[in-house]
C-alpha cells in the first residue's frame, strides 16, 4: 500500500480529501495530516510517506519552506502542492524544488484522483526498477568469487588479455597486490590408485579437502596469499611478499610447502610435488613465476630419476609457456568446444615447431601430462576418460611420438573421439550451474542453503536443478550437501580445537543430536569417537 500523508491547515480540505480520495482502488492509505510546515516536517519523519499532498500558505512554515527542508534533508517522498495561489512566482518555485504537480483550489475530486493515480505509476516504476536493480546486485555479489577466481586463473596461467584496461580486469582492491612483490608455488597431484578409483562426487569432496586443508595452512601461515585451482591435477599459490624481504620469504614459503605436502599425506593420503618460481615486483609478471615453478618440478622430476635428462634446455621449455597451453586446453574441454580446442592444439603444435631441437623424450613426457589432463578435465563434467577408451594401449602409444607432428594427429585424435561421445556433448550443457552449485555448497556449507533458492538465482526449475545435478555427481543436491558439512567437521574434529556443539554450528547444524546422528551415519562412529582408534 503507497503511503499518502496530508498537510493544510484548512480542517475542512482535511477531512474532505481523507474521505473523497478512493483509497482502496489506489492501493494507498492515509498515515496522517499535519496543519503547518513543521508539524508536517515532524509527520513525515515519523511516518516516512510515499506521497505528500501539501498546502503552500500555512502558519508558522509555509508549504514551501517544508519542501526545502524536506530536500536539505534527502527525505524521500513524492509531493504534490494543492494551494489556493495560482501565482507563477509560487509554481516556479515549486519547479525548482522538483515538486511532482501542482494543483490550483478548488480541485475536482477527478483531478485530484488522476494526479493521484499518476504519482503512483511513477512510483510502481522507481519499485521495480528498483528491484531489478537490487536483484542484478544480488546476482553480481552471488557470481563475484567465481569471476574473482577465473580472474586469478588468467592472470597466474598467462591468459589474461593484457589489452584490456586495468580497471575492466577485476584487480582486487587490496594494498598486497599492488605494493608487494609476488611468488607462485606450482603444486601438482601425484596420481594414484586411490584418486582413479573415486567416485565423481568422492572427487569433488576431495578437491574440497585438498583446497581446505592449504587454506586453512595459508591462513595461519601467510594470510596475503591466494589459492588458485586450475582445471587438472594442477593448483597454484601466489605469495606477497613485503618489500626487501625476499631470502627469509623463500624460507618460509618452502616450510609451508613442506607442511602442506605433509598435511595432505596425513589427512587425505594423497602425495603431492611443490615447486617455485621466482619473486616477481608486478603482478602482471606472475605468469612468469608459474612457469618457473612448473618447470621447477619437471627439474625435480629429473634430479628424482623419474624422467630423461635429455628434455628441452630450460629456456626453450620457458618459451613454449606449457601451463598456458594446459589451462586453455582443459578450460576448452570442459565447456564442450571441439572447435576451439582444436585451434589451441595447433596454435601450441606451431610453437613447438619453432624449437628445432626439440627431442622425443620431452614429446613423450608432454603427452603423459596432456592424457592426464584430459582426465582430469572430463572427470569433473562427470565423463570416465578411460571408459572413452576401453582397449587404449597408453604406454606403447607415447613411445612412438618422435617428433611434433607425431603429436599433432594423436592429439587430435583423442580430441575427436571425446567430440564424439554423446556424454561430452550432454554432460557439458548444464557444467556451469553443477559447478555453481558445488561452489556454493562449499562456500556457505555453514548457512541454510535451500535448493529453491539456488534454482531461482540459476533460473532453473528445482525439480531440474536437481536431475542435472544427479546425473552429472551421481548424488542428489541435498546429500552432496551433507557430505560437504561431514567432511568440514571430520576435519575440524582432527583439528581438536573446538568443542562438538561449536563444530555443529561451524558446518550448518543448531541441533546438536542430530549433527552427531548424521555423523555416525557417514563414519559409523560418533563425533567424540574421532581421532580416537
Amino acid at each position: 500500500m503507497w503511503r499518502v500523508l496530508i498537510i493544510d491547515d484548512d480542517f475542512q480540505v482535511l477531512e474532505g480529501m481523507k474521505k473523497s480520495i478512493p483509497w482502496q482502488k489506489l492501493e494507498a492509505q492515509w498515515v496522517g495530516e499535519a496543519m503547518d510546515g513543521v508539524e508536517g516536517l515532524q509527520k513525515i519523519r515519523e511516518t516516512n510517506p510515499d506521497i505528500i499532498i501539501t498546502d503552500i500558505y500555512m502558519p508558522i512554515m509555509n508549504g514551501l519552506e517544508m519542501i526545502e527542508q524536506l530536500k536539505s534533508e534527502e527525505i524521500p517522498g513524492e509531493v504534490i502542492i494543492l494551494s489556493g495561489y495560482s501565482d507563477f512566482q509560487y509554481a516556479r518555485q515549486a519547479l525548482r524544488l522538483q515538486v511532482n504537480d501542482y494543483l490550483s483550489k478548488p480541485v475536482t475530486l477527478e483531478e485530484l484522483h488522476d494526479v493521484l493515480e499518476k504519482v503512483i505509476k511513477g512510483l510502481e516504476a522507481k519499485e521495480l526498477k528498483k528491484l531489478e536493480q537490487e536483484e542484478v546486485r544480488q546476482r553480481l555479489m552471488m557470481y563475484e568469487p567465481f569471476v574473482q577466481k577465473e580472474w586469478l586463473k588468467s592472470v597466474i596461467t598467462g591468459t589474461l588479455d593484457k589489452t584490456v584496461p586495468r580497471e575492466g580486469m577485476g584487480l582486487p582492491e587490496s594494498s598486497h597486490w599492488i605494493e608487494h612483490s609476488h611468488l607462485v608455488m606450482g603444486i601438482e597431484l601425484t596420481s594414484t590408485e586411490r584418486i582413479s578409483n573415486l567416485t565423481l562426487s568422492d572427487w569433488s569432496l576431495f578437491r574440497f579437502a585438498f583446497a581446505n586443508i592449504i587454506r586453512e595452512i595459508l591462513a595461519e601461515d601467510w594470510p596475503e596469499s591466494e589459492f588458485i585451482e586450475l582445471h587438472s591435477h594442477h593448483a597454484t599459490i601466489v605469495f606477497h611478499i613485503k618489500p626487501h624481504s625476499s631470502d627469509e620469504a623463500l624460507r618460509r614459503i618452502r616450510r609451508i610447502g613442506e607442511r602442506i605436502t605433509d598435511c595432505i599425506d596425513k589427512y587425505l593420503k594423497l602425495k603431492i610435488r611443490t615447486g617455485l618460481g621466482s619473486v616477481k615486483a608486478n603482478w602482471q609478471e606472475l605468469s612468469d613465476s608459474t612457469d618457473e615453478a612448473f618447470l621447477d618440478l619437471l627439474q625435480q622430476l629429473l634430479i628424482s630419476g623419474q624422467g630423461e635428462p635429455s628434455f628441452v634446455p630450460w629456456e626453450k621449455q620457458s618459451a613454449i609457456r606449457p601451463i598456458k597451453f594446459y589451462q586453455e586446453l582443459a578450460e576448452a574441454i570442459v565447456i564442450s568446444k571441439e572447435e576451439t580446442t582444436i585451434e589451441i592444439i595447433d596454435g601450441y603444435i606451431q610453437q613447438l615447431r619453432q624449437l628445432p631441437d626439440i627431442n622425443p623424450a620431452y614429446l613423450q613426457y608432454l603427452c603423459k601430462e596432456l592424457w592426464t589432463i584430459l582426465a582430469y578435465s572430463l572427470y569433473s563434467a562427470g565423463i570416465m576418460l578411460d571408459e572413452l577408451f576401453p582397449d587404449i594401449a597408453l604406454k606403447q602409444e607415447i613411445e612412438q611420438i618422435h617428433t611434433v607432428e607425431d603429436l599433432r594427429p594423436w592429439l587430435q585424435d583423442k580430441i575427436h573421439v571425446i567430440a564424439s561421445s554423446r556424454h561430452w556433448n550432454e554432460n557439458s550443457k548444464h557444467k556451469e550451474a553443477v559447478d555453481f552449485m558445488i561452489h556454493y555448497a562449499h562456500d556457505h556449507y555453514a548457512e541454510e542453503i535451500n535448493l529453491e533458492d539456488l534454482s531461482k538465482q540459476l533460473y532453473l526449475s528445482r525439480n531440474y536443478l536437481n536431475r542435472i545435478f544427479k546425473k552429472a555427481i551421481g548424488e542428489t543436491f541435498t546429500n552432496y550437501l551433507i557430505r560437504t558439512r561431514m567432511e568440514k567437521a571430520k576435519a575440524l574434529l582432527l583439528e581438536r580445537k573446538c568443542m562438538i556443539y561449536e563444530i555443529a554450528e561451524r558446518v550448518g547444524y543448531k541441533n546438536v543430536a542430530y549433527f552427531s546422528s548424521l555423523f555416525k551415519k557417514y563414519y559409523g562412529m560418533n563425533p567424540s569417537e574421532v581421532g580416537k582408534k
